[in-house]
């Protein structure tokens, strides 16, 4: 298998147990120690490697995906480095060294995805987004392509709601793959204009919005303050934060990575991997 290189330190395990601590993802398979995931016509296999990953196809279609899957985007090295002055982040660094967070390819499965986990535990909207996967995505080999938004515009209200959606977050689904706004787009767009064209969109809030910037566009001072899992987490390494979107400010300009490494490191600490 092709081998991609990654800048080093990097851990896959790591890096990539958010698709393992709340169950299978159909749409990012885990399986025989290696990721699965769907781009193009072709299922891609991930697996660890000294010096980076193996890829299998890797070619001028899957290797920009893969190499944006993998969060190659965000820049450690430099977090790192400030990490240093910080007295939480800089052992919490070094615990977690070589974590960098995956990032969601594709603008349209993130947002829905962020329907699916809007005000329910992450084991409930994983298992939701599974059924949408299993029931309108397209299987290939192990692992499913997500639903596109052309697929999902041929899904009935019914239908939806039959897998879990509730009345809501099915509107907000059919109303999102109707939406004319050009997703791809917002990628060459500031944050805030990123922020108000998606809060313009029915059932797409600020929350949505800030976890579109942190997971798909990979902007460094992306800060997801409205989430709740984000809070505990910062509370209990910062008890004293006080207002969480305030406090971010003390992370800049990597406030996207230290939400991630808390995060991570809450998760991990608490037994929850």
């Amino acid at each position: 298998m092709p081998l991609l290189r990654l800048p080093e330190p990097y851990d896959f395990a790591l890096s990539t147990e958010r698709y393992l601590s709340f169950g299978p993802d159909l749409a990012n398979l885990w399986q025989d120690g290696a990721l699965h995931r769907v781009v193009g016509n072709r299922e891609v296999r991930i697996e660890p490697a000294p010096r980076g990953v193996r890829v299998e196809p890797l070619d001028a279609e899957t290797r920009p995906v893969v190499r944006k899957y993998l969060g190659l985007e965000f820049e450690l090295e430099r977090f790192y480095d400030w990490a240093r002055k910080d007295p939480v982040l800089r052992p919490l660094t070094r615990r977690l060294a070589g974590f960098r967070p995956p990032l969601a390819p594709d603008p349209f499965e993130t947002l829905v995805t962020s329907i699916t986990a809007q005000q329910v535990s992450l084991h409930a909207a994983f298992a939701i987004r599974n059924r949408l996967i299993q029931h309108f995505g397209r299987r290939v080999g192990a692992a499913y392509a997500f639903p596109n938004a052309k697929r999902l515009r041929r899904v009935s209200h019914d239908e939806l709601v039959a897998l879990g959606f509730s009345n809501r977050k099915a509107e907000y689904v059919l109303g999102l793959a109707d939406e004319p706004v050009d997703l791809e787009e917002l990628a060459g767009l500031p944050d805030e204009e990123v922020k108000a064209r998606l809060v313009a969109v029915r059932g797409l809030g600020e929350w949505t919005a800030d976890w579109f910037l942190a997971r798909h566009l990979a902007r460094p001072r992306a800060w997801p303050a409205g989430d709740l899992a984000l809070r505990k987490a910062v509370l209990a390494f910062y008890p004293d934060a006080g207002d969480l979107r305030e406090f971010g400010a003390c992370f800049d300009p990597f406030q996207n990575l230290t939400a991630h490494y808390l995060l991570t490191g809450f998760r991990v600490r608490a037994g929850r991997t």
